[in-house]
């Protein structure tokens, strides 16, 4: 079951799962809880993701994200246990791991489709689940870039950088630089300056079909252009790079009364 809104409904018993961890002691001793769990559920630990019912991510919201782009193009959906500073897509505390699991493995637990994003960059396809990202190559060196939505081109804005935010990266890089957060069930996408020289400079919400453009205007300075925090590639002067919303979608899982606001409320306004 996959859903763009808060759905409560039940999903399919799990029989198959497996666990993504971030390598730290604390995680180490929660996959053992895990596979422990799983055992006196009858839940197959499985190696490989992709052949599983369900992908258990432990870790912040950087493991959860590199396990979503993983999953990309399966019918496998992630659900996080936050074992990280933020946690912002997790929705099990490491203490209630035994308690939610137990649930999730019984089928209590709702998926929700997530846009992502698609980047073309010399005649080369990435897909980002979170952001993509042009910034300036050389520290401390301030980059021109223009944009253009649709095939209208909107000016050059002196900057550090521009950020491309899906739904669910609205909520990391693209909020710390002032940009707006896209509630989940959206279907679009965040465009933000970095730090901005000027005072027109505002963030923009795309929706589907609207394809961004951005141009390296600067003589003399090239950008990096990074697909979820990894550089992918280079943007040279004169050079231009288009960002949409993608086709695929990545599928995160939830408990059923976890919602976006409450989530939303937890972790950014307490």
């Amino acid at each position: 079951m996959t859903s763009t809104n808060a759905s409560p409904q039940r999903s399919p018993r799990v029989s198959s799962a497996a666990v993504v961890a971030h390598g730290r002691r604390d995680v180490d001793d929660a996959l053992e809880r895990v596979r422990a769990l799983a055992e006196r559920n009858g839940v197959a630990i499985v190696d490989e993701p992709r052949d599983a019912d369900l992908a258990v991510a432990l870790g912040g919201d950087g493991t959860i994200l590199r396990t979503l782009a993983h999953l990309l193009g399966s019918d496998v959906p992630v659900i996080g246990v936050n074992f990280g500073r933020v946690g912002f897509l997790a929705s099990i505390p490491p203490e209630g791991l035994e308690r939610d699991l137990e649930r999730v493995f019984a089928g209590d637990y709702a998926v929700f489709e997530l846009p992502t994003l698609e980047l073309e960059l010399d005649g080369q396809r990435h897909v980002a689940v979170n952001d993509v990202v042009v910034t300036s190559s050389t520290l401390g060196r301030m980059v021109e870039l223009g944009w253009a939505i649709g095939g209208e081109d909107l000016g050059t804005v002196p900057c550090d950088g521009m950020i491309c935010a899906s739904p669910s990266g609205s909520t990391a890089y693209n909020l710390s630089n002032g940009g707006p957060v896209l509630v989940r069930g959206l279907d679009a996408m965040a465009v933000t300056f970095i730090a901005p020289h000027s005072l027109h400079a505002r963030p923009l919400v795309l929706p589907r079909g609207s394809a961004l453009t951005i141009r390296n205007e600067t003589a003399d300075v090239g950008c990096a252009v990074l697909v979820d925090g990894s550089r992918t590639a280079d943007l040279a002067p004169g050079a231009s790079a288009d960002v949409q919303l993608c086709a695929q979608r990545s599928l995160l899982a939830t408990l059923p009364e976890t919602s976006f606001f409450r989530r939303y409320r937890d972790t950014f306004a307490s």
